[in-house]
C-alpha cells in the first residue's frame, strides 16, 4: 500500500500549487519577500508608522459553501473568504496587508480548487491585500465526492493612537450604512431551510429555464421570481460579500473622521453593532431608511420569518456600518455614496446598555 491508495496524491498536490502560482504571486504587494511553496509565508512590514499595531482576523463562508456545492459554481465563495475576514480587520481602523487561506477536501478536484483559488486571489486584489500563502489538505473519508470547506486568516496594520475600539464614540453620533450586496455569508442555513421545506406560495414562485416548477414544497435553485427581476434564486444567493476595504481606508486618509465601525455578519444588527460602542452607550435605528433588497423580502415572505428575527440573522441590506460626528455625517454620506443615515448612538440606561433599538419587533 502506499498514500495515493490510502486517497492522497501528493504529486497531484505540487502540481496544484504549479497552477495557482501566477493567481497567488498576482496579488503581491510591497512588503511580500519570498515565494510560494515555503514552510512559512514573509511579510515586511511597511515604513512611516511610529507604533505599529497587528491585527488579526479568521473566518470561514458557513454553509454558503453548500450552494456553492449544488449549483457547482466556486469562483466567488473566495471573494466572501476573504471579504469576512478583511471587511472585521477593517472595523479597528487597519490596512489588511496580507492573506492566508486553508482549504480542505475529501479528493484534490484541481480545476475545482482553482476556482476557489482565483476567489481568494480576486477578493485580495479588491481590497489590497496579499495572498502570501495557505494550504490544500487532502482528507479522504472525511468530506463527499466534490465537497470541500475552507478557512481565512488576515493580518493588518493600523497606528497605535488610531485603533478604534469603541472609546472614541460619543452619543449623538450618527451611524453611516453601506449597503450590501446581498445575503453575504451569514444565515445560509435559514435559507436553505427555506428553499428546502417552505410551502410554495404562487406570488414567489418562478420559471427555471423556461418552465413552471411542480413541486408542493420549497423552491428551485435555478427559479426566477419575478420580484428578482429575472434574477434566479441561486445567482442571487451566491453573489459574494461586498468588500468595504478601498473606500474606508481612502476616507480615512482623506480625514474624514471615524469614530467606530460595524461589520454586519452572523448575528445580524442586534449582535454586530453594540460591538462597535463604548461603555454606556447604546445604538437607536431607523429602520425604514433605507432600501430592504428583493432577496431579504422574498426570504421573509416565503419562509415567514418575523421581522425581529430577520434583523437577528441577515444584513437586510446594510452590510458595513461607520459611526461618525453629526458634522462629518454630510460628507460620509457624499464620500460613501450611496450610503444611508441610519440611526444615531444613544446614552445607554441601566437596562439598556449595549442594545440595539428601534428595530422591528415580533
Amino acid at each position: 500500500m502506499d498514500y495515493r491508495q490510502a486517497g492522497v496524491d501528493v504529486e497531484a498536490g505540487r502540481a496544484f500549487v504549479e497552477t495557482i502560482r501566477n493567481l497567488v504571486e498576482g496579488t503581491h504587494r510591497p512588503g511580500v519577500l519570498g515565494g510560494l511553496g515555503g514552510f512559512g509565508g514573509y511579510f515586511e512590514l511597511p515604513t512611516g508608522y511610529r507604533h505599529p499595531v497587528l491585527v488579526s482576523g479568521t473566518d470561514g463562508v458557513g454553509t454558503k459553501l453548500k450552494l456553492a456545492h449544488l449549483l457547482n459554481r466556486h469562483n466567488t465563495v473566495g471573494i466572501d473568504l476573504v471579504a469576512m475576514c478583511v471587511n472585521d480587520v477593517l472595523t479597528s481602523g487597519a490596512e489588511p496587508l496580507y492573506f492566508l487561506d486553508y482549504l480542505a477536501t475529501g479528493r484534490l478536484a484541481p480545476e475545482q480548487l482553482t476556482q476557489v483559488v482565483a476567489g481568494v486571489a480576486e477578493g485580495c486584489r479588491q481590497s489590497g491585500c496579499a495572498l502570501l500563502g495557505g494550504e490544500t489538505a487532502e482528507m479522504p473519508g472525511f468530506y463527499g465526492q466534490g465537497e470541500y470547506d475552507m478557512a481565512g486568516f488576515c493580518v493588518g496594520i493600523v497606528e497605535k493612537s488610531a485603533i478604534l475600539d469603541g472609546s472614541q464614540v460619543r452619543s449623538g453620533d450618527v451611524l453611516i450604512g453601506l449597503p450590501s450586496s446581498g445575503v453575504h455569508s451569514n444565515g445560509y442555513s435559514l435559507v436553505r431551510k427555506i428553499m428546502a421545506e417552505a410551502p410554495r406560495q404562487p406570488g414567489l414562485a418562478g420559471q427555471a429555464a423556461g418552465q413552471p416548477v411542480n413541486q408542493p414544497v420549497g423552491y428551485s435553485w435555478d427559479e426566477c421570481p419575478e420580484l428578482l427581476a429575472g434574477q434566479s434564486l441561486g445567482e442571487v444567493l451566491l453573489a459574494p460579500t461586498q468588500l468595504y476595504v478601498k473606500p474606508v481606508l481612502t476616507a480615512l486618509k482623506a480625514g474624514l473622521e471615524i469614530h467606530a465601525m460595524a461589520h454586519i455578519t452572523g448575528g445580524g444588527f442586534p449582535e454586530n453593532l453594540p460591538r462597535c460602542l463604548g461603555g454606556n452607550q447604546s445604538i437607536y435605528i431607523e429602520a425604514e431608511s433605507w432600501p430592504i433588497l428583493p432577496i431579504f423580502k422574498w426570504l421573509q415572505t416565503a419562509g415567514n420569518v418575523a421581522p425581529a428575527e430577520m434583523f437577528k440573522t441577515f444584513n437586510m441590506g446594510i452590510g458595513f456600518v461607520v459611526v461618525v460626528p453629526e458634522a462629518e455625517a454630510e460628507a460620509a454620506l457624499a464620500h460613501f455614496q450611496p450610503a444611508y443615515r441610519i440611526g444615531t448612538v444613544i446614552d445607554g440606561t441601566i437596562d439598556a446598555n449595549g442594545v440595539v433599538t428601534g428595530l422591528p419587533e415580533g
